[in-house]
């Protein structure tokens, strides 16, 4: 069976949507602690010994993970923590905006000024690198209609992000709408915070057609043609840090058996540093993502015919079937085997719903 997104034939995969967001750390402790203020819990760990490492992540150092869920949103947007014995660098680390390599998770928030005001607080003291941008708000999905004053409220969406040493975020917040399933924060989660909703990259790429695969190999369903974006646009604008005449090609992918867990890919248009080969598994930051799928011989197959050389079907830290690869845009990948249902139920067709 097989769908049709714009001319490209899509597989049945039964791929998830991106599943988890992995990041090597120098301390695990520590890295716990700070996801834990997001509402993130370790529900699962495991060690993996250097010679199984080297098989499945080309790696040859000891691995402990810990993968951590974010209230009971099992079926995406988790994360795990890799801390490597001998790890491979430091990563891409604190960077300037859009550096090629960057990858951001986002997460929706009750309280994003909350937020922007710890982060600059932390800047100003100097504690830690930190680049927090203010947040703008933007009616990125044309919700508002007619004149809008005190009773007919703005539907807006406001977002901002934080650039840090080993993690970069966005935050978003809704005013006067909702949309079931993307973004579930509960009310005892210290920051307010949400599961990981979406995912940004910018990849080291001539075309965004380096990522067709996605649609081709994965399942994955293209939102829309490729488009520029650019200094004209606020949110893009205040989020990127985008100086006047600047714009960069823009695409997002999305799973059709869940609206969540999306994924958007940037190729910046102008000058920019390529950090990318310090953005290969086994360096600290961000290095990998995970999809799950009740199909994995049939994605291996699909993969290796995109001739993307992934490894064989391997036993990963926890003890499930999987294989990683990496693309010719420099993204990693590990794709994992699961047959038995999610306990959250991922929603599959976007619904907006006013508030106000």
């Amino acid at each position: 069976m097989t769908t049709k997104t714009m001319t490209q034939e899509i597989p049945d995969t039964g791929i998830s949507g991106l599943y988890e967001v992995m990041i090597g750390v120098e301390n695990a402790n520590h890295a716990k602690k700070y996801f834990g203020d997001f509402g993130f819990k370790v529900v699962d760990s495991s060690s993996f010994s250097a010679k199984d490492a080297k098989k499945l992540y080309g790696v040859n150092s000891k691995l402990t993970s810990y993968r951590l869920q974010n209230g009971d949103i099992d079926s995406h947007g988790l994360l795990r923590i890799l801390e490597w014995e001998k790890p491979l660098g430091d990563g891409i680390g604190y960077a300037p905006v859009e550096t090629i390599g960057t990858r951001i998770a986002v997460m929706r928030t009750n309280d994003i000024f909350r937020l922007y005001d710890i982060y600059q607080t932390a800047r100003e003291v100097g504690k830690k690198p930190w680049l927090p941008t203010e947040p703008v708000a933007d009616d990125l999905f044309g919700l508002n209609t007619g004149e809008r004053d005190f009773f007919n409220r703005p539907v807006i969406v406001r977002e901002n992000a934080v650039y840090g040493e080993f993690f970069n975020h966005i935050f978003f917040q809704r005013y006067g709408y909702k949309i079931p399933g993307y973004g579930t924060i509960k009310e005892d989660t210290p920051l307010k915070t949400s599961e990981f909703t979406h995912h940004d990259f910018v990849i080291n790429a001539t075309s965004l057609e380096q990522i067709s695969y996605l649609s081709s190999a994965l399942g994955l369903q293209a939102e829309d043609k490729p488009a520029i974006d650019g200094d004209w646009l606020k949110g893009p604008k205040r989020v990127f840090q985008m100086e006047p005449g600047y714009s960069h090609w823009y695409q997002g992918f999305v799973s059709p058996n869940n609206i969540c867990g999306k994924m958007k890919f940037f190729i910046p248009r102008g000058d920019k540093t390529n950090k990318s080969a310090k953005q290969r598994i086994g360096e600290k930051g961000i290095t990998l993502h995970s999809f799950y799928t009740p199909k994995l011989k049939m994605v291996h197959k699909l993969v290796s015919e995109h001739e993307l050389n992934p490894t064989q079907i391997l036993k990963n830290e926890f003890g499930e079937n999987a294989f990683v690869f990496k693309d010719t845009a420099g993204i990693s990948w590990q794709i994992i085997e699961k047959t038995e249902p999610t306990k959250n139920t991922p929603i599959q067709e976007l619904e907006f719903k006013l508030t106000n």
